[in-house]
């Protein structure tokens, strides 16, 4: 029984029914069918009409979906039972005269209505001839890949006025336009000719233009549009771009889990079967512990679980990761399909279904008293993935730890608990210590797993003895003397006691650093004294604190030493007179200003023993005085010439006297040095031959006193 095409041939037809001449080719170039339920074998799908005008010598037929014929009579039959054959279908005829291309576009009965206005889009879509026009022209459908020899006849353009010398010209991409030469045109047949192999997927479409020109070139009818459309061959693979393909599935995931999607590319016509892939799993490894643990959806790609969530366990599979081959098959899966293949890598994910658990009950460590570090490594089991949380350990002491004595961190290469002493222990406190630990995951368990007595442990620790050094009460210690106090003065009895009060050991006592070398201890009772002046002023006294080091050392064997400090705050004692500064001043002998120069006065005593300080100058002899001091503050007074002087040196005696009680006196002297001044330069070279010393000057007087008397 024949499938009725819905529009007869007659209808295609009727705008071109008036054309006088025979157009070679089918008569009818494209029709649609309603879509049936499926094709069956031997079943008339409907009839074509071809006529080359010239009684169709050696006419033969070719269908591009290799599941249809054509016989001698243009009968197209199904040759097996089809469901699916795609939404469309080319014939190819050719006799020894004319060749030309029929479409045949299969669509569902809401389609119809809009076949129908498509096939009536006559002059636009079909190229049926109409009669008003002088060029005419119907689409050309050429396969690709057609092998030479070329060139090939592909259609003809008709021109309904026959005028003489008059020629068609062919333009477009393909013709004069890149890629050039791909089409020709007999300019007066109208024969149009390809030149080549045509690649669908390099281009699908050529649209060109035909007109018709006078002998001198002009243009005397159109242009009128060609389009040649260039029928798809199934000759490209499908293709797995998006590698490499990774998914993840959680073990113990229901079936039908989805786990990842595989998509492959057919640069073939995605209308045709030639695009229309079909997906296929070819091969899977392992194998275990079933053969088929995962099935993909032919259409889509996607990957599914299909065994029980109890055999898609991590733990008991030979390996977590499984391959698989995927073939893509286009032509619907059919055997004459292309193929392409990609593997899939499917990793199973842990998940947190085994605790750790304690390898024994209970641990031992011994650890010797004082000493902080790691004293025991607690080891687990956990089945999970150690890459993941579901394995890493987390630890805790829940019991035996009041005084925050001990912590306890994971290794993260070994997954080991490293129980650690971070406070001193102390053997003559506690010789025993009882810890109780439990072990989790970083991952919280599934649901329907828990914590078992596994997951606890106990570590018993022994505390030895250590014979430990003597402890000064206090350290440091402090005692404040006054500086220069007598030489053998108590300054402080130290006191060390033995933390080993099991042991009743003596304590000796020993100087450890006196950098001043001013003390000394007593051995036996601990009495420190002094050897020495304390001296404030010290070098080795910071900040007003002199500090030195002293040892207890106990009678163990070998003996053990504790170290105590001592800080003696030194009282201020006036024992320094003022120092005077500069010693040196210089003038010229025209001087108009005759004050000479500020001196200033510092004392290495502390407040009150230091400033204000007086100054005064030692009583002048002679006729007339020659300077005199005066003060400007508590620690600053300036020399005043009285009148000019000679050039030569002069030695000024002054003294200086602090506030301390009793205040100290320095009696010093000043240089003064009387130069020659021009063109502001001091000559002062010839004053030392000059010098004159005030108090040579007396001595000389009283010595010249005492020979007149005698």
């Amino acid at each position: 029984k024949s499938i009725s095409a819905f529009f007869s041939p007659q209808v295609l037809l009727l705008a071109g029914a008036e054309d006088l001449e025979c157009v070679p080719g089918f008569q009818q170039k494209v029709f649609y069918i309603e879509k049936p339920f499926k094709f069956t074998e031997d079943q008339l799908v409907l009839n074509l009409k071809f006529d080359d005008c010239k009684g169709n010598s050696k006419l033969s037929f070719e269908v591009s979906n290799p599941d249809f014929r054509v016989e001698d009579d243009g009968s197209l039959v199904a040759l097996k039972n089809i469901s699916d054959v795609g939404t469309a279908l080319f014939v190819h005829a050719q006799s020894e005269h004319a060749e030309d291309m029929a479409e045949i576009f299969v669509v569902g009965a809401n389609e119809k209505h809009g076949a129908l206005k498509e096939i009536l889009k006559l002059e636009g879509n079909l190229g049926i001839p109409r009669q008003k026009r002088a060029i005419l022209t119907s689409p050309i459908l050429i396969p690709e890949n057609q092998r030479p020899p070329f060139p090939r006849l592909v259609g003809k353009v008709i021109r309904s006025e026959v005028t003489e010398g008059a020629k068609f010209r062919l333009s477009g991409k393909g013709v004069d336009q890149d890629p050039k030469g791909i089409f020709r045109i007999n300019e007066i047949t109208g024969d149009v000719s390809v030149t080549r192999t045509l690649d669908r997927e390099a281009i699908a479409n050529y649209e060109l233009e035909v007109e018709v020109t006078d002998m001198s070139g002009k243009t005397i009818d159109g242009p009128v549009r060609l389009d040649i459309s260039v029928i798809d061959q199934n000759d490209n693979r499908p293709m797995f771009k998006e590698g490499p393909y990774v998914g993840h599935v959680m073990e113990g995931s229901p079936t039908g889990t989805t786990v990842m999607r595989m998509t492959a590319f057919d640069a073939d016509d995605a209308s045709t079967d030639n695009a229309l892939l079909r997906y296929n799993i070819l091969k899977q490894t392992p194998t275990k512990p079933s053969p088929n643990m995962f099935y993909i959806d032919p259409e889509k790609g996607d990957i599914v679980t299909v065994v029980s969530p109890v055999l898609l366990d991590r733990e008991t599979m030979e390996s977590p990761k499984y391959e698989l081959v995927i073939e893509a098959k286009d032509m619907g899966g059919l055997d004459v399909g292309l193929t392409g293949t990609a593997t899939a890598t499917i990793l199973i994910d842990d998940k947190n279904d085994h605790p750790p658990e304690f390898t024994k009950k209970e641990f031992q460590a011994t650890v010797k008293e004082g000493v902080t570090g790691v004293i025991v490594n607690l080891t687990v089991g956990d089945k999970d993935d150690p890459a993941t949380g579901a394995w890493r350990a987390v630890y805790t002491i829940i019991n035996g730890n009041p005084g925050q004595s001990f912590e306890i961190h994971t290794n993260p290469q070994t997954n080991e608990g490293m129980l650690s002493v971070v406070k001193p222990l102390d053997y003559e406190i506690s010789a025993f210590h009882t810890l109780l630990i439990k072990v989790e995951n970083e991952d919280p368990l599934i649901p329907d797993i828990a914590y078992g007595p596994s997951s606890t442990a106990t570590v018993q620790i022994t505390v030895e003895d250590v014979n430990e050094g003597p402890v000064f009460h206090p350290n440091p210690m402090t005692v404040t003397k006054q500086e220069n106090i007598p030489v053998g003065s108590v300054v402080l009895t130290v006191n060390a006691t033995d933390p080993d009060t099991l042991q009743h050991q003596t304590i000796r006592y020993s100087v450890y650093k006196d950098p001043a070398g001013w003390l000394e201890i007593n051995p036996t009772n601990g009495t420190i004294g002094t050897t020495a002046v304390l001296d404030r002023e010290s070098p080795f006294v910071q900040d007003n604190v002199y500090t030195a080091l002293f040892l207890a050392i106990d009678s163990g064997n070998p003996p053990a030493t504790g170290t105590g400090t001592l800080h003696i705050t030194l009282e201020d004692v006036n024992d320094n007179v003022p120092s005077l500064y500069p010693t040196l001043a210089k003038v010229c002998d025209d001087a108009k200003d005759l004050r000479v120069v500020v001196l200033g006065a510092s004392d290495k005593d502390l407040h009150p023993n230091t400033d204000p300080f007086r100054f005064e100058l030692s009583k002048q002899s002679g006729p007339e005085k020659l300077w005199r001091i005066n003060k400007l503050n508590n620690t600053h007074a300036q020399v005043i010439l009285l009148q000019n002087l000679k050039k030569a040196n002069y030695n000024i005696p002054i003294s200086v006297t602090d506030s301390g009680k009793p205040p100290l006196t320095n009696n010093t002297e000043l240089k003064l040095q009387v130069c020659t001044c021009k063109k502001s330069k001091m000559d002062c070279s010839a004053t030392d031959a000059l010098h004159i010393s005030l108090t040579l000057i007396l001595l000389s007087l009283l010595s010249l006193l005492c020979k007149s008397f005698a």
